[in-house]
């Protein structure tokens, strides 16, 4: 679990960062949370510390949100007005102005946004001071990234901002597939499957816009070497375009002489 401490002392190691995500082959992405049109949630970090607000960001990234940060006061209004955030981290200790008060002007434009209040304070008054002046939640210094993505995910979802996606349902693009039922849709039409090509339009879309080699995808679907029989990707692949690209802009794309990729299909 990374901890992330306030400002270090001077000549101190900086903290360190946080643990990249599982990038493994067949790794699920994290399952994420939608607003109601489908698109990401919007988020807005606001802290002096540059390292700190980028390291959230990466984490809040990393959830499939879409994030902006700022370093003051000033700039953390202006950046709400543009983003129109579902929720906001806010450090109550800014150069310019007191968090505070940065909450009192973005209540005027977004009175019902989330904010979860970020500082080395621990007082209880403290506390009592940014939850009273209408701060959701509280995290003092040094916190846990995966803290601030879980205390963020309830509020979310608290206040209505945003739906939970089944952690069953993958999507790419137009491309759905439920891994607990089997079905698979593109552009909400139905596409019948047998169980190999199944799995193996599961690793491609657990690892959209990554190439995959043909070795990779015999371990991973196969589970065993196929030796000098490799062309049994690339008929599964012929089988898989007939089905999920028939008549419709090609997701699953060939690098030749490095492997296959699935991504959105580009539309214009």
């Amino acid at each position: 679990m990374t901890r992330m401490a306030p400002h270090p002392p001077h000549g101190s190691a900086a903290a360190p960062p946080p643990r990249a995500p599982d990038t493994r082959l067949g790794a699920p992405a994290p399952a994420g949370l939608r607003r109601p049109d489908g698109t990401p949630p919007r988020l807005l970090v606001v802290d002096d510390e540059a390292p700190l607000a980028e390291l959230l960001s990466m984490a809040l990234r990393y959830e499939g949100w879409t994030v902006r940060t700022a370093g003051d006061g000033a700039g953390a209004v202006r950046e709400a007005r543009a983003l129109r955030p579902d929720a906001v981290v806010l450090d109550i200790m800014l150069p310019d102005m007191d968090g505070l008060e940065v909450l009192a002007r973005l209540r005027r434009e977004l009175p019902d946004v989330p904010v979860l209040f970020l500082t080395a304070r621990d007082a209880v008054e403290d506390r009592i001071a940014g939850l009273t002046a209408g701060g959701d939640d509280y995290v003092t210094k040094p916190f846990s990234l995966e803290e601030v993505v879980v205390r963020l995910r309830g509020l979310l979802r608290r206040s209505g901002a945003t739906t939970t996606r089944p952690d069953t349902v993958l999507v790419v693009g137009d491309l759905t597939l439920d891994e607990e039922s089997h079905e698979v849709h593109r552009a909400g039409e139905p596409i019948r499957l047998t169980a190999t090509e199944f799995e193996l339009l599961r690793c491609l879309m657990r690892n959209p816009r990554c190439v995959l080699s043909k070795s990779q995808l015999l371990d991973h679907v196969w589970s065993y070497d196929f030796g000098g029989r490799a062309n049994v990707v690339e008929i599964y692949i012929s089988y898989l375009r007939r089905k999920i690209d028939a008549g419709r802009p090609p997701m699953i794309h060939t690098r030749r002489g490095a492997g296959y990729l699935l991504a959105p299909a580009e539309t214009s």
